[in-house]
């Protein structure tokens, strides 16, 4: 019996050995195996493959690429893996233009989207020669020369003390595009009754008199009110909540326009 045990002991040894040598080896492949990854990573990281392939902007249009990217300091020699996308968001969201700011990351392409949400100009305060550029929140810009002015907002006249500026701005902002449009300028005109009153001078050759209050919801039935009158027949148009009143410039003889508000 010890004969026989001692033999079958014997006969293991190779074995345990055999599997002695598997374990080492396992290990050995493993270690080698974590060793080139991160020699490969390391080598990749410091390579042209790691860096930003191509960056795409889209929605400015006040601010200029070359001012985003200068924010962001985003250019092809940026590690794609060392952009921080919400932090970035965060520093294009400070600028005075930009309402929000999204950053989105696609690999393999190792591409940057930045889309980029601005606020927009609702109108130009005049201010003696200068013209300051109003955002729909509320904010001013610094001034420019009227004569820089494009036209693309109406100028705002007489507001230098007008205390309901920054809610003048929230209603133009909700104006549609196509009724904005219409505006050249807009004129603070208060009166003893009426201190919100606003005199609006439109592109086709109306005026129009409404309060400030409201003021986008009585506006925005400014192109029905326009489509009943006689072309070629221009004068002043009151639109209040009871509805619309036009007078030629040529009449003192007011006339009652369907499609004011509802």
């Amino acid at each position: 019996m010890e004969q026989k045990r001692v033999v079958s002991i014997e006969d293991r040894i190779p074995k345990l050995k055999k599997e002695r040598r598997k374990r080492t080896n396992r290990r050995l492949a493993i270690y080698l195996t974590v060793f080139f990854l991160l020699v490969f990573i390391v080598v990749y990281v410091q390579s042209p493959l790691s860096h930003v392939n191509s960056i795409e902007i889209n929605g400015e249009r006040l601010v200029p690429e070359e001012e985003i990217l200068e924010i962001t300091e985003l250019d092809k020699y940026t590690n794609f893996w060392g952009v921080q996308a919400g932090e970035l968001e965060k520093l294009l969201e400070e600028h005075q233009l930009i309402n929000s700011a999204t950053i989105n990351k696609k690999f393999p392409a190792n591409k940057i989207t930045i889309e980029i949400d601005e606020l927009n100009y609702v109108g130009y305060l005049k201010q003696s020669d200068l013209a300051v550029p109003l955002l729909e929140n509320g904010n001013k810009l610094d001034g420019i020369p009227l004569a820089d002015v494009s036209g693309s907002a109406p100028l705002l006249n007489n507001f230098t003390d007008y205390p309901n500026l920054q809610q003048l701005a929230v209603e133009l902002n909700e104006l549609p595009d196509y009724v904005h449009a219409l505006i050249s300028e807009i004129k603070w005109a208060p009166t003893s009754t009426n201190s919100q009153k606003l005199i609006l001078f439109m592109t086709d050759g109306y005026e129009v008199e409404l309060t400030a209050r409201n003021f986008s919801e009585l506006l925005t039935t400014y192109p029905s009110i326009v489509s009943q009158l006689d072309n070629g027949i221009d004068g002043v148009i009151k639109i209040d909540e009871g509805g619309a009143v036009f007078t030629p410039f040529n009449s003192d003889q007011p006339v009652k326009i369907d499609g004011g508000t509802e």
